[in-house]
């Protein structure tokens, strides 16, 4: 305890200085060219010499992506420059024509770059979703074969049966039957994170057991994730570094957190070597790490990949999820369509041909994740002196950040209507029952899983285990929130829910499930 107690003086110590500093110096800047000033936040928030936007962005933090979001809006290219006290000059945009430039016409000119790795680096080492250049081209391509093979899809969908049929229902089953006010976001994340360790690593942490604790792993994700993004975050990156440096505070927790995950992983990865000796196992069909082993890889190339899939897909289709059962509880006529919908293709047990057909389902998830995007903002490093299509120039180190949060609400992209849930703007022409087939949406518009060459690989999987769990949930049961206060998005690496997702649970009206 004494410990923790010396940690957190420590920090505010850290703090307290770091304070007394910007005072001096903002009160040192008031005297300076206010011709400057101006020039420096045309279109952008007002800025410094020195300390650039730092006085704008604390006074806008509980209110970070509104006040991005109005900033790029009032741009007549809906692009910005940010200067930070101690970071790169970023460019923000909300440009679809820029986003398409970074990531896919240049896309060789515009790696994450050392600047956004290191963030991430303590817990995703060298995986995938962390590296740039030849490491990242061939860890690329061979996860790109094993997502595409036809018995990972059906080991998904077999993974995705056992857990909703015999997990997730009757946890809700229960809920209704007792009456009881549930978390439905805990029970999602809870969900993604079994369903995502069974699928990479081939083991079951059991995480649905409300009665049981819940296991150390998913809490030093949880940690690891968020210390994370608080990193990305920060109005000064020095404050980070130094806490890292002498291991304070919130950096001493990361990484004990990092520890136990790599440690955790690591002896996951080691048991299962020693299964495969012993069975003389194949890999081919079941679960990513047994692929990845089986094919001849180091442990530690196999760790840091399968650590990057379960960051990737612990939190956000639980999120968007969450989002999607919010809106319809506002919007009952679109549930019923999605009802109606599903009803007319279902068969049990659902497989992946039909989850595909859920064309209805799908338009509302998009639209979900338009307004709630799992992923807000994401970054890269020009590696060269550059300009974008709208114009703006950029010099080489520039952090060029693109924001499908600010996107999603831009009247250029989706129309004077663009702050309203409306699932048929992803349709061609919606039929009676709601369904029809779906708009080609240019993914530069609508940058959610990415696009150009690191477009998601896993994006058709997270559809289809959404499309499951939604279509399985709404035929059987009715979500309703405990409360009636708007819920709050909160930006991490992943978005969620502040506070969570209190709902009750009813039977469906006309169900004939058991």
């Amino acid at each position: 305890m004494a410990m923790w107690v010396f940690d957190d003086l420590v920090e505010g110590l850290f703090l307290v200085l770091l304070f007394l500093f910007l005072f001096l110096t903002i009160t040192l800047s008031v005297g300076f060219d206010h011709a400057f000033k101006k020039k420096a936040c045309r279109f952008g928030p007002p800025s410094y010499p020195f300390i650039g936007c730092l006085v704008s962005f604390y006074q806008n933090r509980p209110r970070l992506l509104e006040w991005y979001t109005d900033l790029l809006s009032a741009s007549p290219s809906q692009t910005i420059v940010v200067h930070r006290l101690g970071a790169r000059r970023t460019v923000v945009t909300a440009n679809a024509a820029n986003v398409e430039y970074v990531l896919k016409t240049n896309f060789s000119n515009f790696p994450k770059g050392k600047p956004f790795t290191e963030i991430l680096g303590d817990l995703l080492g060298f995986g995938i979703f962390n590296v740039d250049g030849d490491l990242w081209s061939s860890q690329r391509k061979l996860a790109s074969h094993e997502f595409s093979t036809k018995s990972l899809r059906e080991f998904v969908v077999r993974i995705l049966e056992e857990e909703v049929e015999g997990r997730l229902l009757p946890l809700l089953e229960s809920a209704m039957e007792k009456n009881e006010v549930l978390d439905l976001q805990e029970v999602l994340r809870r969900f993604a994170f079994e369903t995502v360790c069974k699928v990479s690593l081939g083991v079951d942490p059991c995480c649905l057991d409300l009665s049981r604790p819940v296991p150390p792993l998913f809490r030093a994700f949880d940690r690891a994730s968020e210390i994370c993004a608080m990193r990305g975050m920060a109005p000064v990156y020095a404050v980070w570094k130094m806490k890292r440096a002498f291991n304070v505070g919130s950096e001493r927790k990361l990484k004990e957190s990092v520890q136990l995950v790599h440690s955790s992983v690591r002896e996951i990865i080691q048991n299962k070597k020693r299964k495969l000796e012993e069975d003389s196992a194949e890999g081919d069909g079941g679960d990513l790490l047994t692929r990845l082993l089986s094919a001849g890889h180091g442990e530690e190339v196999v760790r840091d990949m399968v650590i990057s899939f379960i960051m990737a897909g612990r939190d956000t289709t639980s999120a968007a999820m969450t989002w999607l059962f919010w809106l319809l509880s506002q919007h009952p006529p679109i549930e019923s369509a999605i009802v109606a919908h599903v009803d007319s293709l279902y068969r049990n047990p659902l497989d992946f041909e039909t989850l595909k057909e859920m064309n209805f389902l799908k338009a509302c998830l998009c639209e979900s994740m338009r307004l709630y995007p799992p992923v807000v903002w994401d970054s890269k490093h020009a590696a060269a002196d550059d300009t974008l299509p709208d114009g703006t120039a950029l010099r080489e180190g520039d952090r060029v950040t693109y924001f499908p949060y600010g996107m999603g609400r831009m009247e250029h992209l989706w129309g004077k209507d663009r702050f309203e849930f409306r699932p048929d703007r992803w349709l061609e022409e919606p039929e009676a029952d709601g369904g029809g087939p779906l708009k080609a949406v240019s993914p530069y518009k609508f940058p959610v899983f990415q696009a150009g060459p690191r477009v998601c690989l896993g994006k058709e999987m997270a559809f289809i285990q959404m499309k499951y769990v939604v279509a399985s949930i709404l035929r059987r049961f009715e979500i309703r929130p405990a409360g009636t206060n708007r819920p709050v998005f909160v930006p991490l690496l992943t978005a969620h829910m502040a506070g969570g997702f209190k709902v009750v649970v009813r039977k469906r009206s006309g169900s004939n499930e058991p």
